[in-house]
């Protein structure tokens, strides 16, 4: 499969960034420039500009993007929701090259039946067709969690003109990812495991954070895309993964 990745920074160490579900890398751009050294955002399998799986579950995910995982330099992963997880399923060094710290920023920790049962669903839909841009553009906007922080008209809506009319370039499957264990992968990464979530995220509230992981960082004032909100809010987590690798 082909993985669309975008690169840039300065020599030293590397940090991945893994956006989330709906999303593309594009979002990760603003906060990428405050990482002193190289930065890697790839388009997650069936997003953006990534081709998709026959299947997806966390693990498969993880398998298609090691490849991008640098091995000849100290290498952190910065995920938000989706790839947060995806993040963390890195960190066990069971995909590809060891990773030193992660970090899941947005993680949807807790889960309902209903809403796996609605999550199924939605993967079992057909990609809808949309008349005009823009009508895309809001729905996407809307599954990546970016409605009304961005404009309708931004690059960070992924949607893509076909013969029939406008459509997300989300591959619907990927709806049935499931939900993490999120106490097994804690268990199972070999890397520094940091989680953080904004004070104001519905996806993430503090109290579900911190009962998964005690020392999460709550980012006050934030929402669930915090690092589009606030790309420097992230620095302290960029500080930490970075001091994680150099010692």
């Amino acid at each position: 499969m082909t993985v669309h990745v975008r690169t840039g920074g300065t020599d030293g160490p590397a940090l991945v960034l893994l956006h989330g579900l709906g999303a593309t890398g594009d979002v990760w751009l603003a906060a990428a420039r405050a990482w002193p050294g190289t930065w890697i955002i790839p388009d997650l399998p069936g997003h953006g500009r990534s081709s998709p799986l026959p299947e997806y579950t966390f693990e498969s995910l993880a398998d298609a993007l090691a490849p991008v995982v640098p091995t000849d330099r100290p290498v952190a992963v910065l995920g938000h929701s989706l790839g947060g997880v995806v993040a963390l399923a890195l960190g066990s060094d069971r995909h590809g090259p060891p990773v030193g710290a992660v970090c899941g920023l947005g993680v949807k920790v807790r889960w309902t039946e209903q809403e796996l049962a609605k999550a199924a669903e939605l993967a079992a839909r057909p990609s809808k067709v949309f008349t005009t841009r823009e009508e895309a553009a809001e729905r996407a906007l809307k599954v990546a969690g970016l409605w009304q922080l961005v404009p309708v008209d931004s690059d960070l809506a992924s949607v893509v003109q076909t013969s029939e009319g406008w459509t997300l370039t989300l591959d619907p499957a990927a709806y049935g990812v499931g939900a993490p264990d999120m106490a097994a992968l804690i268990a199972a990464s070999r890397a520094e495991v940091v989680l953080a979530a904004g004070d104001r995220d519905p996806m993430c509230p503090p109290e579900h954070l911190l009962a998964t992981h005690p020392s999460g960082v709550v980012l006050p004032g934030l929402g669930h895309n915090a690092h589009v909100e606030r790309p420097d809010a992230l620095v302290p987590l960029l500080t930490r993964l970075h001091a994680a690798l150099v010692g």
